[in-house]
């Protein structure tokens, strides 16, 4: 099986850190399940331990300190070479990829497509969904230029900025005990059956599930790729589920009710781009973005 780049990250975080809880946390922004889990792929794949573990402590294996060196040099030399075509797609091409998860709205889009053809004349905007499954939108994997997502994101070499902020509201099937209410509490929908994002979602699941305000792990009873899925499941009265203000507006649906959360901290929606990317196409859009988010 092949190794991604992604596992060399992971592996050389938990290397520098000797912990794993710090390398999630502080480092990568990801569920330490989750880059536990990532690690022993890693190990299985090249048939070996890398780390031994222990209640107490962390260390490299022989084999983990022979493959630090070479992990950060083919990161170096990734980040390199991303650098190296989105320069030569600058140089002799003109379109910039915008990865998105739920419907952007907002007037985003006529807004900053306008923007990026008095500006950078010649260049075009194409937007490519991406499902929840990768919370970066498509930038972990290259497949955008940048992104409009909300944070958090996890991984380690994205730059963001904050475009808008929201409050946390919730969709309740229309039938719902509570849908009669103007606004709803977190506390009564603590125990509600929710719609959660993939697993690999990390904290931008946890977000969505409202875990900072919780007290007792959240009850999912759906998990949902994209937007759609996650209001067909509350349309079918199996669950309920948070999403920001603006969305409830866009995603406007008869058998779908939506009431704002207001003890809840608000979403934040950003641009996202790979920090080496230093284009002048990255920086019009995102200057864009924000332009058009600060209009009345």
């Amino acid at each position: 099986m092949d190794v991604h780049v992604r596992d060399l990250r992971y592996f050389v975080a938990v290397a520098e850190e000797l912990s794993f809880t710090r390398a999630a946390a502080e480092r990568l922004s990801i569920a330490q399940p989750t880059l536990s889990r990532q690690i022993r792929q890693l190990e299985a794949s090249l048939r070996t331990p890398l780390f031994v573990r222990d209640r107490r402590a962390v260390a490299l294996t022989a084999a983990g300190r022979e493959l630090l060196p070479y992990a950060r040099g083919l990161i170096e030399q990734w980040e390199a070479a991303q650098g190296a075509v989105a320069g030569a797609a600058a140089a002799h091409g003109t379109t910039l990829t915008v990865g998105f998860q739920t419907t952007i709205g907002r007037g985003l889009i006529p807004g900053v497509t306008a923007a990026m053809e008095r500006r950078l004349p010649g260049w075009r905007l194409r937007f490519r969904q991406i499902g929840w499954a990768d919370p970066t939108a498509g930038l972990a994997g290259g497949e955008v230029d940048v992104a409009i997502a909300w944070l958090p994101v996890p991984g380690a070499g994205l730059s963001a900025q904050v475009i808008a902020t929201e409050q946390r509201w919730v969709a309740l099937p229309a039938g719902h005990r509570l849908a009669g209410r103007p606004s709803v509490p977190f506390a009564e929908l603590a125990d509600e059956p929710f719609v959660a994002l993939p697993a690999s979602a990390g904290p931008l699941r946890a977000f969505w599930l409202g875990e900072d305000r919780r007290t007792t792990p959240a009850t999912v009873a759906a998990t949902a790729e994209t937007a759609d899925e996650a209001f067909e499941a509350v349309a079918s009265g199996l669950a309920v589920v948070l999403l920001s203000a603006g969305n409830a507006e866009i995603y406007h649906r008869d058998n779908v009710i939506c009431r704002p959360v207001p003890d809840l901290p608000p979403s934040e929606l950003a641009v996202l781009w790979r920090t080496p990317d230093h284009r002048d196409a990255v920086r019009v859009f995102t200057e864009a973005c924000c332009r058009c988010c600060a209009a009345p």
